[in-house]
């Protein structure tokens, strides 16, 4: 296929719960389209080591078949949202300027909101202001600090829950440290940083199946984990040094591992714990899709063969990318 470069640029997204198919997807794609490179949108598979639990792609497809943005941090290592949109920017410019096309695809909501939407950084954490906060709320508890932020900055205030204690704190910490509401910083980010945004159109694709379906392709995948080695994979981490406490050791599925290997619950529980903590997951992120995220065509997977899917997800790329 030879690329059209007077086509308008465009991101192709692929989208949808945890457990949907959308790795098989768009690896099928990537297979019969080879200038594709498939940028993930995974929390979790940015970590090194974390490989069952998170579902990456094993080593022999990420050779044959380019991706992004998968084993680029240790566990040990932090790694936020604002990180994640600079870096998955640059790739996606890089990507078409070599003539090739990314396609996202993953399940992380605000990764890929934040490619959507320009991002509110704000100023740097303050520990000390931060640490004085969680006292001050421990000591006199979530209201009266609510009531603090009511005062200085009521449009906040009415969007943030009273029981948000994190989002509160946030929004204190921003007044004290610029004297400026987090509200009117947000409202000047947004005319003055147009920048921040994707710069080109994108068009989503969102992969879902019905519920009983997707919740039992859940359950059947995280037994293909533990018989795959998830128990040994944690365990493993932990051998190398990596805490349990670190945010990636509490991500989905290993935070109850850890659990089991700790001998606060057996096997069963927490096999049982990770079917359903997965399975609450997949309906949040399928609520934060349809409130987040606008302009989603969506396919239901059980309604459509797989090569069905397939040749239309190729017929976009076709349009978006070859223009036919």
């Amino acid at each position: 296929m030879i690329f059209n470069s007077k086509q308008p640029i465009t991101l192709l997204i692929l989208l949808g719960p945890t457990g949907v198919g959308k790795t098989d997807i768009s690896l099928k794609v990537a297979e019969i389209i080879p200038e594709i490179e498939i940028i993930s949108a995974d929390s979790m598979q940015i970590y090194k080591y974390l490989d069952i639990g998170t579902a990456k792609p094993d080593k022999n497809i990420l050779k044959r078949i380019k991706h992004h943005l998968i084993d680029i941090i240790e566990p040990d290592e932090t790694f936020d949202v604002v990180q994640y949109s600079d870096l998955a920017r640059k790739i996606i410019l890089d990507i078409f300027q070599r003539n090739k096309k990314p396609m996202l695809v993953g399940g992380s909501g605000l990764y890929i909101s934040s490619l959507i939407e320009p991002l509110f950084s704000g100023p740097g954490k303050d520990i000390i202001l931060r640490r004085f906060l969680e006292e001050t709320a421990k000591k006199y508890g979530n209201e009266y600090l609510y009531a603090q932020l009511s005062k200085l900055d009521p449009d906040s205030a009415s969007r943030i829950k009273k029981n948000d204690l994190k989002r509160i704190i946030r929004a204190l910490e921003v007044y004290k440290i610029t004297g400026q509401p987090i509200s009117h910083l947000q409202i000047q980010k947004k005319g003055l940083n147009e920048n921040s945004k994707l710069g080109f159109k994108y068009k989503i694709i969102g992969l879902i199946r019905k519920r009983e379906n997707l919740y039992q392709r859940i359950n059947l995948r995280v037994d293909k984990m533990i018989e795959k080695g998830f128990i040994e994979e944690v365990d493993s981490l932990r051998k190398k040094g990596y805490e349990k406490n670190l945010n990636s050791m509490q991500g989905l599925g290993y935070k109850e591992i850890n659990k089991y290997l700790d001998n606060e619950i057996d096997k069963e529980t927490a096999i049982y714990l990770i079917k359903r903590n997965t399975r609450h997951y997949a309906k949040r992120q399928i609520t934060w899709f349809n409130n987040k995220i606008k302009s989603i065509e969506w396919i239901v997977l059980d309604e459509n063969d797989e090569k069905k899917v397939v040749d239309r997800i190729i017929k976009i790329i076709q349009e978006i990318y070859f223009n036919f």
